[in-house]
């Protein structure tokens, strides 16, 4: 496998995760800095509800180490309210912040709604060349299956901007899968966001996802082969605890996962 993969979660501001992935007694303040022991990446969708401050930014990189990459979703503003229209200064605004990320700075998620229908290709086709894709990559997120075709494919390719592949009840597992033996950008983007909402206890899997995680595995080792990096994300949902879903992902591509008992031998030389 050529590419690089950098797996993580959804976020890591989960109060469950102290004692079963997080050190018990880990404050809030240091829930960054001890997930970044164990992942080389994380997706942030705090940047969904409002753009962050300055400092919020580069507070975030300060407390990581190098290599480390941060994914940034694209404000609801944006993609939501604006449905990507009339938004070239918000963008912009958004990706100056973004910057202050420098080298930290992975990749940008554009999440589009799940009322973002087909019909409303003009104003996808108008914004992606607004998009500075030769400095910072992107991807975007559909939610509905008619977005699925050889002619939205073709526009993301021409632009550079990979298309999600999400493990989610918007569009079937299978044909997502497929979707790896085409990509549309030198850089992937996959998430795992699972089928409900109804898992609200983050401290331990619930859901045994062994199969799908096997499939995946599958995917994303052929995906290596036509691309130069890859992200994946897994959220609580998917199977209740998402550090140890992304374990189970890193064991089956071979990588060495960093387990939680390391992470509180790591705190005891601080």
């Amino acid at each position: 496998m050529a590419a690089t993969i950098r797996l993580g979660t959804q976020g890591w501001n989960y109060d469950g995760w102290v004692g079963p992935f997080y050190p018990t007694g880990t404050r809030t303040t240091e829930y960054l800095s001890v997930y970044g022991r164990a992942f080389g990446t994380v997706e942030v969708d705090s940047t969904f509800y409002a753009i962050p401050s300055v400092r919020t930014v580069r507070g975030w990189a300060k407390r990581v180490r190098g290599g480390f990459k941060f994914a940034l979703a694209l404000p609801q503003a944006i993609t939501h309210d604006n449905r990507l229209r009339d938004s070239a200064e918000l963008t912009a605004l958004f990706l100056d912040r973004a910057r202050e990320l420098d080298d930290k700075l992975g990749i940008v998620l554009i999440q589009l709604g799940p009322d973002f229908a087909p019909a409303e290709l003009p104003a996808l086709a108008a914004f992606l060349p607004q998009l500075p894709t030769k400095e910072i990559p992107f991807a975007i997120e559909f939610r509905q299956r008619g977005w699925i075709n050889d002619g939205v494919l073709a526009l993301l390719r021409e632009y550079r901007v990979g298309l999600t592949l999400t493990d989610a009840r918007w569009i079937p597992r299978k044909q997502m899968l497929a979707l790896a033996e085409t990509p549309t950008s030198p850089v992937a983007y996959l998430r795992w966001m699972g089928q409900n909402r109804d898992l609200t206890d983050y401290t331990h899997i619930q859901v045994d996802r062994t199969r799908e995680l096997s499939a995946w595995a599958g995917a994303i080792r052929a995906l290596a082969t036509r691309v130069d990096a890859i992200y994946g994300f897994v959220n609580n949902h998917f199977s209740g605890h998402s550090p140890e879903s992304v374990r189970q992902l890193q064991r089956l591509l071979g990588q060495v996962p960093v387990l939680p008992e390391q992470l509180g031998e790591q705190m005891t030389l601080f």
